[in-house]
Protein backbone atom coordinates (compact mmCIF):
# COMPACT_ATOMS: atom_id res chain seq x y z
CA UNK A 1 0.00 0.00 0.00
CA UNK A 2 1.23 3.35 -0.97
CA UNK A 3 1.52 6.48 1.49
CA UNK A 4 -2.09 8.42 1.73
CA UNK A 5 0.32 11.58 0.71
CA UNK A 6 2.03 10.13 -2.50
CA UNK A 7 -1.27 8.53 -3.66
CA UNK A 8 -2.77 12.37 -3.21
CA UNK A 9 0.03 13.34 -4.89
CA UNK A 10 -0.25 11.36 -8.03
CA UNK A 11 -3.96 11.78 -7.91
CA UNK A 12 -3.33 15.38 -8.45
CA UNK A 13 -0.58 15.05 -11.19
CA UNK A 14 -3.23 12.94 -13.18
CA UNK A 15 -6.22 14.61 -13.03
CA UNK A 16 -3.83 17.80 -14.67
CA UNK A 17 -2.89 15.77 -17.05
CA UNK A 18 -5.76 13.96 -18.14
CA UNK A 19 -7.67 17.43 -17.93
CA UNK A 20 -4.85 18.85 -20.40
CA UNK A 21 -4.95 15.82 -22.69
CA UNK A 22 -8.82 16.18 -23.22
CA UNK A 23 -8.62 20.08 -23.68
CA UNK A 24 -5.85 20.03 -26.01
CA UNK A 25 -4.97 16.64 -27.15
CA UNK A 26 -8.05 14.66 -28.42
CA UNK A 27 -8.74 15.83 -31.89
CA UNK A 28 -12.51 14.66 -31.56
CA UNK A 29 -15.71 17.18 -32.24
CA UNK A 30 -17.50 14.90 -29.51
CA UNK A 31 -14.62 16.27 -26.95
CA UNK A 32 -16.45 19.90 -25.62
CA UNK A 33 -17.28 21.37 -22.71
CA UNK A 34 -15.72 18.21 -20.53
CA UNK A 35 -14.99 19.29 -17.04
CA UNK A 36 -12.03 16.50 -14.99
CA UNK A 37 -13.26 16.87 -11.20
CA UNK A 38 -11.33 14.58 -9.30
CA UNK A 39 -9.37 11.34 -10.11
CA UNK A 40 -8.97 8.39 -7.44
CA UNK A 41 -6.47 5.94 -7.60
CA UNK A 42 -6.55 2.41 -5.90
CA UNK A 43 -4.16 1.79 -2.70
CA UNK A 44 -2.11 -0.33 -5.26
CA UNK A 45 -1.79 2.00 -8.05
CA UNK A 46 -3.67 -0.08 -10.66
CA UNK A 47 -6.56 1.49 -11.44
CA UNK A 48 -7.33 5.26 -11.73
CA UNK A 49 -11.29 6.26 -11.48
CA UNK A 50 -11.45 9.76 -13.91
CA UNK A 51 -14.93 11.84 -12.99
CA UNK A 52 -15.76 13.94 -15.36
CA UNK A 53 -19.18 16.59 -15.77
CA UNK A 54 -19.87 17.88 -19.55
CA UNK A 55 -22.04 20.73 -20.11
CA UNK A 56 -24.74 19.96 -22.49
CA UNK A 57 -27.93 17.48 -23.13
CA UNK A 58 -28.00 14.37 -22.14
CA UNK A 59 -27.40 13.17 -25.98
CA UNK A 60 -24.35 15.30 -25.70
CA UNK A 61 -23.49 13.24 -22.25
CA UNK A 62 -23.41 9.83 -24.24
CA UNK A 63 -21.19 11.02 -26.82
CA UNK A 64 -18.74 12.02 -24.46
CA UNK A 65 -19.08 8.85 -22.54
CA UNK A 66 -17.99 7.12 -25.83
CA UNK A 67 -15.37 9.10 -26.68
CA UNK A 68 -13.15 8.95 -23.80
CA UNK A 69 -14.06 4.99 -23.17
CA UNK A 70 -12.35 4.94 -27.24
CA UNK A 71 -9.60 7.26 -25.87
CA UNK A 72 -8.43 5.36 -22.80
CA UNK A 73 -5.36 4.10 -23.98
CA UNK A 74 -4.11 6.96 -25.26
CA UNK A 75 -5.11 9.18 -21.91
CA UNK A 76 -3.29 6.11 -20.25
CA UNK A 77 -0.04 6.65 -22.41
CA UNK A 78 -0.01 10.43 -21.62
CA UNK A 79 -0.25 9.79 -17.97
CA UNK A 80 2.85 6.93 -18.12
CA UNK A 81 4.95 10.15 -19.61
CA UNK A 82 4.37 12.14 -16.15
CA UNK A 83 3.95 9.67 -13.77
CA UNK A 84 7.53 8.39 -12.10
CA UNK A 85 6.05 5.12 -11.01
CA UNK A 86 6.51 1.61 -12.55
CA UNK A 87 2.69 0.78 -12.71
CA UNK A 88 0.52 2.94 -14.99
CA UNK A 89 -2.86 2.92 -13.67
CA UNK A 90 -5.87 1.87 -16.09
CA UNK A 91 -8.47 4.52 -16.58
CA UNK A 92 -11.88 4.13 -15.84
CA UNK A 93 -14.53 7.08 -16.71
CA UNK A 94 -17.03 8.29 -14.31
CA UNK A 95 -19.92 10.53 -14.16
CA UNK A 96 -19.67 13.10 -11.95
CA UNK A 97 -23.35 14.59 -11.45
CA UNK A 98 -22.92 16.04 -8.00
CA UNK A 99 -23.24 19.62 -9.74
CA UNK A 100 -26.83 18.76 -11.01
CA UNK A 101 -27.48 17.34 -7.84
CA UNK A 102 -26.19 20.73 -5.91
CA UNK A 103 -28.50 22.47 -8.48
CA UNK A 104 -31.61 20.70 -8.40
CA UNK A 105 -31.14 21.04 -4.46
CA UNK A 106 -30.58 24.44 -4.59
CA UNK A 107 -33.89 25.28 -6.50
CA UNK A 108 -35.80 23.25 -4.05
CA UNK A 109 -34.79 24.81 -1.30
CA UNK A 110 -35.44 28.13 -3.41
CA UNK A 111 -39.38 26.95 -4.19
CA UNK A 112 -39.70 25.85 -0.17
CA UNK A 113 -38.89 29.08 0.94
CA UNK A 114 -40.91 30.64 -1.53
CA UNK A 115 -43.96 28.16 -0.56
CA UNK A 116 -43.34 29.42 3.27
CA UNK A 117 -43.35 33.00 2.59
CA UNK A 118 -47.02 32.13 0.64
CA UNK A 119 -48.33 30.58 3.96
CA UNK A 120 -46.74 33.01 6.23
CA UNK A 121 -45.03 36.04 5.15
CA UNK A 122 -42.96 36.82 7.94
CA UNK A 123 -41.07 33.63 7.64
CA UNK A 124 -37.42 33.43 6.59
CA UNK A 125 -37.31 37.17 6.23
CA UNK A 126 -33.67 36.86 6.15
CA UNK A 127 -33.16 34.53 3.74
CA UNK A 128 -33.56 35.30 -0.07
CA UNK A 129 -36.59 33.79 -2.17
CA UNK A 130 -34.43 33.88 -5.40
CA UNK A 131 -30.63 33.11 -5.75
CA UNK A 132 -28.25 36.02 -5.42
CA UNK A 133 -27.88 38.18 -8.24
CA UNK A 134 -24.42 37.64 -9.65
CA UNK A 135 -22.12 40.93 -9.58
CA UNK A 136 -22.05 43.03 -12.51
CA UNK A 137 -17.99 43.64 -14.15
CA UNK A 138 -16.93 47.11 -13.17
CA UNK A 139 -16.47 49.41 -16.06
CA UNK A 140 -13.07 50.34 -16.39
CA UNK A 141 -13.36 54.42 -17.55
CA UNK A 142 -10.23 56.04 -18.18
CA UNK A 143 -11.58 59.22 -17.44
CA UNK A 144 -12.12 58.23 -13.98
CA UNK A 145 -8.89 57.34 -13.13
CA UNK A 146 -7.66 60.83 -14.33
CA UNK A 147 -10.02 61.86 -11.55
CA UNK A 148 -8.81 59.84 -9.06
CA UNK A 149 -5.22 60.20 -9.53
CA UNK A 150 -5.48 64.19 -9.09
Amino acid sequence: MANPRSIARIEARIRERVAYCVEFELKDPRASFITVTRVEVSSDLSIAKVYYTVLGTDGDKSKVAHMLEGASSFVRHQIGRVLETRKIPQVHWFFDDTIEIQENMEEAIFEALARDRKINPSAHAEAPIEAPPREEAVRDDPNEREKEDR
